[in-house]
C-alpha cells in the first residue's frame, strides 16, 4: 500500500505493536501438554499442535524477532504456566495483555453466562509485575448474540440473560453488567495500591455492533480488521464509539477469514487472507492511529522448519511493516482526533444482518427499524456495502474456505503453499468508498458530533437530547436525514432552510429524496476518506478488486 507522506518535523503517536499467542502451531510454551488438552479455536474440536513445542526461551526470542512491544496471551482456564509467563515477560521487557478466549470456549463460566473472567489473583499478579496493559475480551458481542457458540448446556449470553426483556431494557441490562465488571477490576487494582487504569477491559469485535454499548460501559474498543468485515464500516463505527466515549482504540489484524490461496495455511480459513492483503491491512490499521495494534495469531507468521522457526510470507509482511513502514511513516495524529464530514447516528440494537437474537434475546421480535442502518451504509458506500447487513455473515456470501475444509482433512495441515489443486479464491476486500463517516449512538451529544455536513439518524430509537441537537444542526446549515419513526408529529415534514441546511424525513434511506439530499456529501466512488484533525487519509484500490490499498496522506498544515 504505497502512500504520500506529508513533510512534518513533528513525531507524535506510535501505536504499540503486538502478537497474539499460538492456537494451532505449537503448545503453550509455559503450559506444555495442558494446552493440547483443551479446545483452542472456535472450530468446535481439539487440534493437536502442528509444530514441535518451543521452550519458553525460544518463544520469547520469536516474539523479539518479530519486534513485539506486547504479547497477547491466551490464558489457560486452569492457569497453567501463568506465573512463569509473567516472569519471562518481565525478564525480557515485553508487556502482556491477558485474553479470556480459552476460558470462553472451555469454561468454567461465570454463573449464568458463557463468559470466563480472568481471576482476581491472576490480574493482581500480572499488574504487580508492571507489565500488564489490558484484559482482552474475545468477541463479547458475538457471544452475547450467539450464546450457543461454545457453551452447549443451555442459553447463556455473555453478559447475562435477556430473554423476556424489551429492546431497551436488554440493552441497559447488558451495559450495567459490563460496567459492573469494569468497576470490579478498577476497584480490585486500586484496593491493592495499583494503578486502576493499568488493565483496561478491551472489547474485541468481529461484528460492528455494540462498540458504543461497551464503550459506554467503560471498555476500550478493539475492531477486528480483515476477518469477514467491511473495513470502512467497521472502523468508522469503532472510531465513533471511541471518540464519543473517550476510550482507547486497539486494532486486531485478524488473519482468520473466508478466502483460500497458494499461501502457508494452518487450517481452512487460517489464514483466510493473502499475505498482500495482510500487509495492506496492517498499514491501513496503523493509519487509524490506534493505541495498540496486534496480529492474530503468531501461528501464521512463523513455522518450525529445519529445526528452527522461520518467517512465513506473512511473517515477512509483518517484518516489513514493523521495520520499514512504521519508522518511515511516523504518525502526527491519533484515533481520538477523528472528525466526521458524515455523522451516522443509530441505536445500538446489536443487529448485523441475521435479524435475530438481539442482545441474545431469543424471544424478542426484531423491529424493522433495527435494520435501517444497513441501507444507510449501502448509500454511503456507493452501493459497495450490502443493504441487508453489516458484515459477511449474512445471506449472499459463500466462503471459499469451506471448499478447502472438505478437500483437506485436519491431519493434512499445515500446507506450505495452500492446496495445489484449488485456485486462489477470494471474496474479501479492504476497500469501500465511504466519505469520512463516523458512527455514533442514540445518546450522542451535540458537542461530540464535531462539524459534520451530513447527519443521518437511523435505528429504532433516539434520545430526546440527540433529536433536539440534530434538529438544531439542520437549522444551522447541516443536512439531516432522519427516519420518520424517530421524530414527533410536529417535525414530520421535510423542509429546507435558507443557509443550506435541510431536514429530510424519510421512511426509506434509499428513496429518491434521501439519495438526492445525501449526494453532494458522498464523495467519489473510487476513494475512502478518513480525517484526523488536520490530516486526511485517502484510500484507493491498489488492485482491481480492492484487496490491497493505496493510501495518500494530506495535511492542511
Amino acid at each position: 500500500m504505497e502512500q504520500e507522506q506529508p513533510q512534518s518535523s513533528q513525531i507524535g503517536h506510535r501505536p504499540e505493536l503486538g502478537i497474539q499467542g499460538p492456537v494451532l502451531a505449537c503448545q503453550d510454551p509455559w503450559a506444555g501438554e495442558a494446552s493440547d488438552r483443551i479446545m483452542r479455536t472456535g472450530t468446535g474440536r481439539i487440534y493437536l499442535s502442528q509444530d514441535p513445542a518451543p521452550s519458553a526461551e525460544q518463544f520469547v526470542e520469536a516474539l523479539q524477532s518479530l519486534d513485539a512491544d506486547f504479547y497477547v496471551h491466551h490464558m489457560l482456564p486452569g492457569l497453567e504456566g501463568q506465573s512463569e509467563m509473567i516472569r519471562d515477560m518481565v525478564l525480557h521487557g515485553i508487556d502482556v495483555c491477558l485474553g479470556n478466549e480459552y476460558g470462553n470456549i472451555n469454561g468454567p463460566w461465570v454463573e449464568g453466562t458463557n463468559r470466563w473472567d480472568v481471576p482476581d489473583e491472576a490480574i493482581l499478579e500480572a499488574a504487580r509485575s508492571g507489565r500488564l496493559i489490558g484484559l482482552l475480551y474475545d468477541e463479547p458481542e458475538h457471544l452475547q448474540i450467539n450464546a450457543g457458540q461454545y457453551r452447549k448446556d443451555g442459553w447463556f449470553p455473555h453478559w447475562g440473560a435477556t430473554d423476556g426483556f424489551g429492546l431497551e431494557p436488554a440493552y441497559a441490562g447488558m451495559v450495567n453488567a459490563v460496567r459492573g465488571r469494569v468497576e470490579h477490576v478498577r476497584h480490585l487494582l486500586a484496593g491493592h495500591g495499583l494503578d486502576a487504569a493499568a488493565a483496561p477491559l478491551v472489547s474485541e469485535h468481529v461484528f460492528p455492533v455494540m462498540f458504543h454499548a461497551k464503550a459506554r460501559a467503560g471498555m476500550a474498543v478493539c475492531p477486528k480488521i480483515m476477518k469477514e468485515s467491511f473495513q470502512a464500516l467497521q472502523l468508522g463505527t469503532a472510531l465513533g464509539a471511541a471518540k464519543q466515549y473517550g476510550r482507547p482504540m486497539w486494532i486486531c489484524a485478524d488473519l482468520w477469514g473466508p478466502d483460500i490461496g497458494h499461501w502457508f495455511t494452518r487450517i481452512s480459513g487460517f489464514p483466510g487472507h493473502s499475505p498482500e492483503e495482510f500487509e495492506s491491512a496492517l498499514r491501513m490499521g496503523y493509519l487509524m492511529g490506534p493505541t495498540h495494534l496486534f496480529a492474530e495469531n503468531i501461528d501464521v507468521l512463523l513455522h518450525h522448519r529445519e529445526n528452527r522457526l522461520v518467517r512465513t510470507e506473512f511473517g515477512e509482511a509483518w517484518h516489513r511493516f514493523v521495520n520499514d513502514y512504521v519508522p518511515r511513516h511516523p504518525l502526527v495524529w491519533r484515533h481520538d482526533q477523528a472528525s466526521a464530514d458524515i455523522a451516522v447516528i443509530h441505536s445500538e440494537d446489536s443487529n448485523y444482518g441475521q435479524n435475530a437474537r438481539l442482545y441474545g434475546n431469543r424471544e424478542l421480535q426484531v423491529p424493522e427499524s433495527s435494520k435501517s442502518i444497513f441501507p444507510v451504509w449501502h448509500l454511503l458506500s456507493h452501493g459497495k456495502i450490502p443493504s441487508h447487513g453489516s458484515c459477511m455473515h449474512i445471506p449472499g456470501y459463500d466462503f471459499p474456505r469451506h471448499v478447502l475444509r472438505k478437500r483437506v482433512p485436519p491431519e493434512g495441515y499445515p500446507l506450505l503453499s495452500g492446496c495445489a489443486d484449488l485456485p486462489q479464491t477470494a471474496v474479501h476486500t479492504l476497500f469501500e468508498p465511504v466519505n469520512n463517516a463516523l458512527a455514533f449512538d442514540e445518546h450522542v451529544r451535540d458537542d461530540q458530533l464535531g462539524s459534520p455536513k451530513l447527519i443521518i439518524a437511523a435505528g429504532s430509537r433516539l434520545s430526546a437530547g440527540t433529536l433536539s441537537a440534530v434538529r438544531r444542526r439542520s437549522e444551522d446549515g447541516a443536512v439531516v436525514i432522519v427516519a420518520e419513526w424517530l421524530v414527533p408529529a410536529g417535525w414530520k415534514e421535510s423542509r429546507r432552510f435558507g443557509n443550506g441546511g435541510a431536514w429530510i424525513v424519510t421512511g426509506d434511506f434509499l428513496s429518491d429524496d434521501a439519495r438526492e439530499a445525501a449526494a453532494p456529501f458522498l464523495g467519489s466512488g473510487d476513494c475512502w476518506r478518513q480525517r484526523f484533525g488536520n490530516t486526511e487519509i485517502r484510500f484507493y484500490k491498489a488492485d482491481p478488486a480492492g484487496r490491497t490499498l493505496h493510501a495518500e496522506i494530506h495535511s492542511s498544515n
